[in-house]
């Protein structure tokens, strides 16, 4: 089985959803994003994400795939979902939901959260099947899993009211992830801001430099938690996402073990539309 953690990471800049508290109407902004995923300038895989904004309620549908030659050595695929809500400027998440394999193994994990103080606290987790090297990673403690985000949901990038959604506010900013299996943080600062033009947004971005901090669940000899926790090549542009008051991050640069990676939105939008239409 290849481990997609690493896969998890980088595509965890490429999305961000939510909506503020509020009774929940019969229909939703609908964020539609597509992504091109390649490594040292080689096209090798795709990215597609929907998310549902509803007053009080968000849900995001992502998926990832290798596509040609790197299909051809590694069919991998993965599908994630996550809901939960946004108040005051905070994400709460309340599930998550994950399938990843290539063609000799298939994993599902599932995790259910409730409100922390920030981000979730984590209740209950299943991983099918199960991990059998548990002993050779670093401990998750039950403090590890509190005020956390899973990483759909970490997406979600809430830039307090009254503060612009381009500029040092919609950057700087520490995310607390588990994913079932690993405890990381990322922390990302403020670089500038671009002019870009992409199939459905033409506008400003903010460019943040981001860090990886390895928590917990890593291998206890993991040469690729150890590169990227020191690994200063890392990068993510957020678009502002103006009617959820939120940042969307629509391209992620980061060196690999592999080499360069770079994930690209070629085609990014939101419109109205009805949530039971388009979530599922």
């Amino acid at each position: 089985m290849i481990r997609l953690a690493g896969l998890n990471l980088t595509l965890g800049f490429t999305l961000g959803l939510g909506l503020l508290c509020g009774l929940a109407p019969a229909s939703a902004d609908v964020v539609r994003a597509r992504y091109a995923v390649s490594l040292v300038g080689l096209h090798i895989g795709e990215a597609a994400a929907v998310g549902s904004l509803e007053p009080g309620k968000y849900r995001i549908d992502f998926s990832a795939r290798l596509t040609g030659v790197a299909a051809m050595v590694a069919d991998v695929k993965m599908a994630l979902t996550s809901t939960g809500a946004l108040r005051k400027g905070l994400v709460f998440p309340a599930t998550y939901a994950t399938t990843s394999g290539n063609s000799r193994e298939t994993r599902t994990v599932r995790m259910s959260l409730d409100g922390g103080n920030a981000g979730g606290n984590v209740k209950a987790v299943d991983i099918s099947p199960p991990w059998e090297d548990w002993d050779n990673r670093i401990p998750v403690t039950e403090a590890n899993k509190r005020n956390v985000l899973d990483p759909t949901s970490a997406f979600i990038m809430a830039v307090p009211e009254g503060q612009p959604l381009v500029g040092p506010s919609a950057c700087n900013r520490k995310i607390p992830v588990y994913d079932g299996f690993v405890r990381f943080d990322i922390t990302l600062a403020y670089v500038g801001t671009r002019n870009v033009s992409i199939g459905g947004y033409t506008g400003p971005v903010s460019v943040c430099a981001a860090r990886y901090t390895p928590i917990a669940g890593q291998k206890r000899d993991s040469r690729s938690a150890r590169f990227m926790a020191a690994n200063r090549q890392m990068e993510a542009w957020l678009a502002p996402v103006p009617g959820a008051h939120v940042v969307v991050p629509i391209r992620v640069e980061l060196m690999t073990l592999a080499g360069d990676a770079l994930i690209e939105a070629v085609e990014f939008s939101v419109d109205p539309g009805d949530v039971a239409a388009t979530t599922h």
